[in-house]
């Protein structure tokens, strides 16, 4: 089931900024990835810290809160006891972050995922430092 906060996804203005912005506040950039064309993985030191993931807005979105992840031990077991007490989630993929997410949406209709607990490298990502 779920054990925690995964990560919270910002949708902003501008990715690198913010990037500079949280790091100023203490925040540790994890790496950069190819996810929304390009997101920074940023989070607080210490044990079980959510991530922040920053990408800068593409398209129809809105500057603002994404979603909020959920990390699970098991995604599979997760999906299963979820749908079987009738919420209605996408069945877990394989994304470009290199985990298996699912996701579902509250009764207001904001975005929530879930995803597994492990982070694996992600081959051709960017560690550390933007381009």
């Amino acid at each position: 089931m779920i054990i925690g906060i995964d990560h919270i996804e910002l949708i902003v203005r501008d990715a690198e900024e913010f990037v500079e912005f949280y790091q100023k506040m203490g925040f540790k950039l994890l790496r950069w990835t190819e996810h929304h064309g390009r997101s920074a993985e940023l989070q607080l030191p210490g044990e079980n810290q959510p991530i922040f993931e920053i990408h800068t807005v593409t398209g129809e979105e809105n500057p603002g809160i994404n979603h909020i992840s959920f990390r699970c031990q098991d995604i599979e077991s997760t999906y299963a006891a979820l749908t079987a007490n009738g919420l209605p989630m996408t069945k877990p993929k394989l994304s470009d972050t290199g985990r298996k997410n699912a996701a579902m949406r509250d009764p207001d209709g904001w975005r929530l995922q879930f995803s597994d607990s492990q982070r694996g490298e992600i081959p051709g990502n960017q560690e550390v430092s933007p381009a």
